[in-house]
């Protein structure tokens, strides 16, 4: 096998026109039988598998610098360099990555994991380059689903300006996770044409030299192109506007015509897109049946492309449902969602009340804008959004939504810790930063019961914005419905109360029931809301607690344990020990959720060691 002998790109670079096309078929063999042992993103990789042995070919991304857009298409190129005996530990704790990571390899120029920054980061590269003096070329790789963003949009609008030679890669496979909606897809379509004229275009460059730009007869031949090309072609392109050479589109799966492109692009030393069009689950029946299910996925059978593990009901699955039963009693919900209409569970309400539903792509900041508009004309807009994405909208929340006191809910999902996609999707901060906005209500469910009934409150009665965060997955141990206060006290205990949110309180349930075995009596206190949050909230379940233990998966610094302390504190009740248990001041690796929680001390032993050492 040709991929038995790759170990770097040097590798590929050696081989022989004639050997690239088995290369790519065993590279697509290679995809199939891993990802189907770990899970991981399937459809996206299988799509760029000739893209990135031509830009191997092309390049050397020792030197030069690739910069992937959610870079969950990267496996080939981890694959091509050096990593592909890893496969076996991918996404997995300790493991190879899903994302670039520069830790990795030389190769990963950039970590990824969030879409449309793509060209931002290029051109800093690009500037400190030239800064620098030095003379490697800077690429970056994004997804038409990734333009969707507006972040994409001030990267493009400034480079195109700057005149730094960078190369944009714009990978056109007409889908993000679900298919790609908007204004930017429907012109992506509209300038797909034959590239015959691009071959033109090189050869008549090549009559003027290696410097065409100074030829005055060029520099005067192309400013009448361009105005006849405006005058007939209103459209021309949005890339050639804002400063680009556009070069494209072109078949993503031509190896020659690919290498040929990404060679001129490099030639011509100018800010270029080069506009490919690839085949989302190229290579693999299933995928290409349902690239959205295969984008990201767990363990299933390569044969027959069935999960191993056939899916349960999850709490983002009873979101989308109890909503749809809300927007049946009330014509004024509306339901948002940032290109994730499966993974939130509301492809329900999508079936149901498709006028009602509202996809406003890789575009978290502009859901958060639009639904503070749709609530100021009386509608009540439910956002429903992962937590590592809605980082993205806090300007927003605060501006567009919390200033005006607007009534829109959130539906955060996979808020804590989300598992195998690593640093960049834990939902470690939400906790944290949504209780800074002012007039937020921010509800944690611990059970799909209390998911149902909060969501009601939070649609049906509550006023000003309002949270709903729940985990990833289904439901533990605990299963009952909390009631409405702020906090309530689920077990006694005079020597210890755990106090926990979410769904962490099964783990402080078992913790008590092993410190009771070793006769340290714990209670138990769960906080049905993290916001708004005051003494008369906390009074009834934490008076007269000596010792408290606060258990979180989200970031320590200004997590909600040091808010109740304060808040204890102020009123002269601070317990005699406040102790704390959380996610700490770094970044959580890939793992399994329970992987992690045990590395954490965030499991039942690891919170039963916390006490034992905190109370002797």
């Amino acid at each position: 096998m040709i991929l038995e002998t790759i170990n770097s790109p040097a590798d590929v670079k050696a081989l022989s026109r004639g050997e690239l096309d088995t290369l790519c078929d065993e590279l697509r063999r290679f995809l199939i039988e891993q990802v189907s042992q770990t899970g991981g993103h399937m459809a996206s990789n299988l799509g760029v598998v000739e893209l990135t042995v031509a830009i191997h070919r092309v390049f050397d991304t020792a030197s030069d610098r690739l910069v992937f857009d959610v870079g969950h298409q990267c496996y080939v190129h981890k694959a091509l360099t050096g990593r592909k005996e890893l496969f076996g530990s991918l996404r997995q704790f300790g493991g190879l990555s899903g994302f670039p990571k520069p830790y990795e390899s030389e190769h990963d120029a950039f970590v990824a994991g969030h879409a449309s920054n793509s060209v931002s980061v290029a051109l800093g590269m690009a500037r400190a380059r030239t800064l620098a003096g030095k003379d490697h070329s800077v690429l970056a790789l994004i997804g038409d689903g990734a333009l969707s963003g507006g972040l994409a949009y001030e990267g493009l609008n400034n480079a195109g300006a700057s005149k730094e030679p960078l190369i944009v890669i714009l990978n056109d496979n007409g889908m993000s996770i679900n298919p790609n909606v908007g204004a930017v897809s429907r012109h992506l379509g509209k300038i797909r044409s034959k590239p015959a004229y691009y071959h033109f275009k090189k050869w008549y460059r090549s009559l003027f030299g290696a410097e065409p730009t100074k030829s005055g007869l060029y520099r005067f031949n192309h400013r009448m192109k361009t105005s006849l090309k405006k005058a007939l072609w209103p459209g021309s392109t949005l890339f050639e506007d804002m400063g680009f050479n556009y070069l494209g589109p072109i078949d993503g799966h031509d190896i020659d015509r690919l290498c040929d492109m990404l060679q001129w692009a490099r030639e011509l030393r100018c800010p270029v897109v080069v506009h490919v069009h690839t085949e989302k689950g190229r290579g693999y029946a299933p995928a290409q049946r349902d690239p959205g299910k295969f984008h990201g996925i767990g363990p299933f059978d390569a044969a027959t492309g069935l999960l191993k593990k056939p899916e349960t009901e999850s709490f983002s699955s009873v979101f989308g449902k109890t909503l749809v039963s809300l927007a049946a009693r009330d014509p004024r919900v509306c339901a948002i969602t940032a290109a994730m209409a499966d993974g939130t569970g509301l492809d329900h309400f999508q079936n149901e009340f498709p006028k009602r539903f509202f996809d406003v792509a890789i575009a978290e900041g502009h859901g958060a804008a639009m639904a503070g508009g749709l609530a100021s004309q009386g509608m009540i807009p439910v956002f429903a959004v992962y937590s590592t994405f809605l980082q993205r909208s806090y300007d927003m929340l605060l501006h567009d939504v919390a200033l005006e006191r607007l009534h829109v809910v959130l539906g955060v999902d996979r808020a804590g810790l989300v598992g195998n996609d690593g640093e960049t999707h834990h939902g470690a901060f939400d906790a944290l930063f949504l209780p800074t906005v002012p007039g937020m209500t921010v509800y944690c469910p611990a059970s799909f019961a209390e998911l149902r009934q909060m969501l009601r409150s939070a649609v049906l009665e509550c006023e000003g914005p309002v949270a709903v965060r729940y985990p990833r997955g289904g439901e533990g141990r605990y299963r009952e419905d909390g009631g409405e206060d702020a906090a309530v006290r689920l077990r006694e205990g005079q020597d210890v109360s755990i106090l926990t949110y979410g769904v962490l309180v099964n783990q402080a349930l078992d913790a008590a029931d092993l410190l009771e075995k070793q006769g340290v009596h714990a209670g138990v206190v769960k906080l049905n809301r993290i916001a708004p949050l005051d003494y008369e909230d906390l009074a009834p379940a934490l008076s007269g607690c000596e010792c408290i233990l606060a258990v979180e998966d989200c970031c320590g610094s200004g997590c909600v344990g040091q808010r109740v302390g304060g808040i204890l504190a102020a009123r002269g009740s601070a317990p005699k020990q406040m102790l704390f248990k959380n996610l700490g001041r770094s970044f959580v690796p890939a793992g399994s959720v329970e992987e992690l929680r045990h590395s954490l001390g965030l499991d039942a032993e690891g919170i039963v060691k916390a006490v034992l050492e905190g109370i002797r």
